[in-house]
């Protein structure tokens, strides 16, 4: 069951990015980094994120001695490397010799040298030098005894609208549609407007220049954009895999990067990582839900490769410089944000940055080493804790998270959604109506994963699809099948009305054999103002009672064969049907077709669990919950977000593995405090 990351150390990890490059003329700082790293419990560094003017000053001048001088005296202090490709920033010899490498707007104008992430993914010329840099990496590095990880680029993403992309979208886009441009037509609903194409040269990507209102188009050139940067991150990962195949790669993922689809990159890598930032301590609502925030975040990562742990590549332990308003971390957030990231099945806890650079933008950014220098900070006495308190947690290494439960969070979804000229333009939220759902879910205490639509359902036992407007081809089937099978569903308002290329079933809505499966079709649907209100009430055959406020969208629908547990309080269509449920084979299809308060969704899903003996936890408010697990223990997380004392029950005797006191029974959490209870299976 699951698997350590880096079998050969025995640790979670505790580190960071170090720039070293950037202290090479202080040869005592450098000294001095290791031996603070060493009382810090720093184990890991990442090295070379953006070393590239540094190893390649000039074309085919390649310098890696002080790489490889840092490597060693890092490894034969106990401290391992993950080591970079530099593709994420490129010098500026390289834009000036190469400028196909720098991207084009969208409204045609061609990028300057600088900043970063701003490199064409079409580019032919940049992709080989970045393959003759991976070449001597690999070459170079490949066997150190201090390598553990190779990390691609860094936050790879974003698009490019030059002739280059234009003609690799053009070439996607004949592959895709089978060099037809007549299936092309059709699936774009092209005749629409007179915007029909004779030929996919005619064809340029989605633009505020030019084409915008073909939503077919404006889906396609997301996918395209994913695609483009599989591919380039393809011919980097191949290098390696060729090459040192024993040395597993990643590349770091960023909060719900709205420009492409991990689901597509996650395949092509072996470690989950990503990068995460919230903004703690804000005006604006609790702890506790920034830390539902972030849970949410973790867990999507976790689901990606749910066979083995994520990584956490970047935090911050103070604060950022680039956020509206950029707020210190109070006293114990760091240590609570740790245990949250082990909670939700991470095995590693790495900060950007290990020391503050003196100039250039991120001189501000929070590190563990600040200007001062010192290591009498409070902002390192956090760290040096929090890595004192992983070293003692060895043992949960390779220990996972099995949930029974799904939530279904697309990403092509949420860009049909968000395109679709529908509902309001205001209050669509698709991701912000997910974390709702997920949020029942973490105040109950039930872990869950946060899966694509297209992905395997037959390791759970509830599945919750929130506003699945777009059904890919086979996913109704899926779903169908999910449910004859024994699994509960529940799905919202704004569900299969289109597929794959946005184009709407005929016949009602939810389309593709869903309708079968809830035994009604959707009508109409009718946005309601922002201060608007109905209601739904619960009828006096349904198990659940009461009556509960809803906002944004009430779908009038049509019953066939399901049975109406409640009805609409309000409007022409007050008393016609609001939420249904359908049995199908052995298991339910619910569906609530309008945007019910969180009360109403909570009762729904208790509903569920219950029937399905999925168990809860009583929680306090101000307390987050979740279980890892191995063959032989469960460990399980209790943080206690609130500034006040909470008590916790417990049915099963366990060891606290922060305090190796016995926990049973009532137990109270100090405040700002966590708790990891390890239990016999």
């Amino acid at each position: 069951m699951g698997k350590k990351l880096f079998p050969k150390i025995d640790q979670i990890l505790h580190g960071g990015d170090y720039n070293p490059e950037q202290w090479l003329d202080r040869p005592d700082i450098l000294e001095e980094d290791i031996r603070l790293m060493k009382q810090a419990h720093v184990n890991v560094v990442t090295l070379g994120v953006f070393s590239w003017s540094v190893t390649e000053p000039s074309e085919g001048e390649y310098h890696f001695e002080w790489l490889k001088e840092i490597m060693d005296n890092l490894y034969a202090n106990g401290i391992y490397t993950i080591l970079a490709t530099p593709s994420g920033a490129r010098p500026a010899w390289l834009d000036e010799k190469y400028p196909d490498a720098i991207r084009t707007s969208s409204k045609g104008v061609h990028h300057l040298h600088g900043q970063r992430h701003n490199n064409c993914m079409s580019s032919q010329n940049y992709k080989t030098l970045v393959r003759k840099m991976d070449h001597q990496l690999a070459d170079r590095f490949g066997s150190h005894p201090g390598l553990i990880l190779w990390h691609i680029d860094n936050e790879i993403g974003s698009e490019c609208f030059c002739q280059q992309c234009r003609s690799r979208f053009q070439m996607y886009l004949k592959e895709k549609y089978d060099n037809d441009i007549d299936k092309l037509n059709h699936a774009w609903w092209t005749t629409f407007w007179s915007h029909r194409f004779n030929n996919f040269e005619q064809i340029d990507p989605p633009t505020s220049l030019g084409e915008k209102s073909i939503h077919g188009l404006n889906l396609d050139w997301k996918r395209f954009t994913t695609w483009n940067t599989v591919e380039f991150l393809i011919n980097e990962v191949s290098v390696f895999r060729e090459k040192t195949p024993d040395i597993p790669i990643t590349t770091n993922f960023m909060h719900l990067y709205p420009a492409l689809d991990y689901t597509k990159l996650a395949k092509e890598i072996d470690v989950i990582s990503w990068d995460s930032y919230p903004r703690w301590n804000t005006a604006e609502e609790s702890l506790y839900d920034t830390a539902l925030g972030n849970a949410f975040d973790h867990v999507m990562m976790r689901s990606f490769k749910k066979d083995r742990p994520f990584m956490l590549m970047e935090s911050v332990p103070s604060l950022v410089n680039w956020h509206d308003f950029n707020k210190l971390k109070r006293p114990g957030v760091h240590k609570l944000s740790t245990v949250q990231t082990l909670a939700c099945g991470g095995d590693t806890v790495q900060y950007f940055q290990w020391r503050k650079g003196r100039g250039s933008y991120e001189q501000y950014h929070g590190a563990v080493i600040d200007h001062l220098g010192r290591s009498d900070t409070r902002v390192f006495r956090d760290v040096e804790e929090v890595g004192a308190m992983l070293a003692g947690l060895s043992e949960l290494q390779g220990t996972l998270t099995l949930p029974r439960a799904a939530l279904i969070y697309d990403q092509e979804n949420k860009w049909a959604v968000e395109d679709a000229a529908a509902l309001s333009k205001k209050t669509k939220n698709y991701p912000e109506t997910c974390m709702r759902i997920f949020n029942i879910f973490e105040r109950n205490g039930v872990d869950l994963d946060i899966i694509s639509s297209e992905e395997d359902y037959s390791p759970y036992d509830v599945i919750v699809a929130p506003m699945l407007y777009m059904l890919k081809d086979g996913v109704a089937q899926a779903l169908t099948d999910f449910v004859k099978r024994g699994g509960q569903l529940v799905a919202t308002y704004f569900t299969g009305y289109v597929n794959e290329t946005t184009l709407c079933y005929l016949g009602g809505f939810p389309g593709d054999g869903l309708m079968e499966l809830f035994g009604l079709y959707a009508e109409e649907i009718d946005t309601l103002y922002p201060k608007e209100r109905n209601g739904v009430c619960f009828t006096g055959n349904s198990p659940i009672q009461g009556t509960y406020s809803v906002k944004d969208y009430c779908e009038l629908i049509q019953v066939q064969d399901a049975q109406v547990l409640a009805e609409y309080t309000e409007d022409f269509y007050k008393g016609t049907p609001a939420v249904t449920v359908k049995e199908s084979g052995k298991g339910k299809a619910y569906y609530v077709a309008a945007r019910a308060d969180e009360d109403c969704m909570e009762h729904i899903l208790l509903q569920i669990w219950e029937e399905q003996k999925i168990p809860l936890q009583k929680l306090p408010v101000g307390v987050e919950y979740h279980k890892r697990e191995n063959e032989t223990y469960s460990y399980e997380f209790y943080i206690n977000y609130t500034e006040e004392l909470q008590t916790i029950s417990r049915e099963t005797k366990g060891i606290d593995c922060l305090t190796g006191a016995v926990v049973e029974g009532e137990y109270q959490m100090e405040p700002m405090s966590s708790l990891i209870v390890k239990c016999k299976k």
